[in-house]
């Protein structure tokens, strides 16, 4: 495909500018690392001495990190935190990363949503995942819950460009909340960009969604397995959802948006040698595609610029974050060898 490159870093240039709302589930991934010293008398389990702690922005709040290092900070949640300690702890990991917490929702009965990962190490060998510890609720959210993330909704959206529906279902995306938010953005104005699994026909006349291959194939019942196929399943995206556009992201094979008229665009990987992590890739997508959408872009070249960002954070372990002068720097290097 032929690609302006002028024009891209042009858009790229003016990421900054806009102001993103994240509403969706936000969660803490907690990272414990210690070095295995034997086994406890106590019960066939290692001991670990404990080394250090890390504190990573996980789920929803991964995609709010994504836009912050990008726009400095012009970033705000919406979600869901309990009354705890790992509450405390997330709104610090947000602070830290420049990001507004003034809507976030406090539910006493409910915990904040916490992936605990404890890992261990001994002379010279790797760091190893002993076990996950999950910390959140799996009941229904209360009606005075829900009504408090509405009524922050119609404080938050009007002084933001785009919104991002960041649904991982652990609950905070309940069906009331989801149609508040379009018919907020409808009515101001806003860009709607969602980012969910499964479902995604409950998003009716959003801007765009970001569904992965996987994800898209459950959702139209069969294997994509050819470019008739993908465009197949774009096609009905756009059908049901009623979406003005659609971006799928299809892993090594790329990406590719669906528009109207039945117009498609297979968008190549610009890094396939270099992939160490691909964890958390998908919000980074979604949050720098958004931030392009919000700043003029059309589709497909926002669909670049997001595809672009998710090749540089991918070199990287865990949930990374990248900038404006790294995207530049790859475009300038790599953006004529397509």
């Amino acid at each position: 495909m032929k690609i302006d490159k002028t024009k891209l870093i042009a858009l790229v240039e003016k990421l900054n500018t806009s102001r993103i709302l994240v509403v969706g589930d936000l969660a803490l991934d907690e990272m414990v690392y210690g070095d295995t010293e034997r086994i406890s008398r106590e019960a066939p389990v290692l001991i670990l001495k404990h080394s250090h702690t890390n504190l990573i922005l996980g789920a929803a709040s991964n995609a709010a990190h994504n836009v912050s290092t990008i726009n400095n900070g012009k970033i705000s949640v919406l979600g869901i935190i309990g009354d705890d300690y790992q509450a405390s702890d997330l709104i610090k990991a947000f602070e830290d990363a420049n990001v507004n917490c003034e809507y976030l929702v406090t539910d006493k009965t409910r915990k904040t949503v916490t992936k605990t990962r404890i890992s261990g190490s001994c002379f010279q060998s790797i760091t190893q995942q002993i076990v996950r510890i999950d910390r959140q609720t799996d009941t229904p959210l209360s009606e005075e819950t829900e009504n408090k993330i509405i009524e922050n909704l119609e404080k938050a959206i009007p002084g933001h460009d785009a919104v991002i529906l960041s649904n991982y279902h652990i609950g905070t995306l309940t069906d009331k909340v989801i149609q508040k938010s379009i018919e907020l953005c409808h009515k101001y104005n806003k860009i709607v960009v969602v980012d969910a699994q499964k479902d995604l026909d409950k998003y009716q006349r959003v801007t765009s969604m970001t569904p992965n291959l996987p994800d898209t194939q459950k959702y139209v019942g069969f294997e994509i397995k050819s470019t008739d196929d993908l465009k197949k399943a774009g096609r009905k995206l756009l059908k049901d959802t009623k979406a003005d556009f659609v971006l799928v992201t299809c892993g090594s094979e790329g990406m590719a948006v669906f528009e109207k008229d039945d117009k498609f665009t297979k968008i190549p990987v610009f890094n396939k040698s270099e992939v160490f992590d691909v964890t958390g890739a998908g919000d980074t997508v979604t949050a720098v595609y958004t931030l392009a959408l919000a700043c003029g872009a059309e589709p497909v070249y926002a669909a670049i610029i997001g595809n672009i960002a998710a090749g540089i954070v991918v070199k990287q372990f865990g949930c990374a974050t990248t900038n404006i002068e790294e995207i530049k720097e790859v475009i300038e290097q790599r953006i004529n060898k397509i």
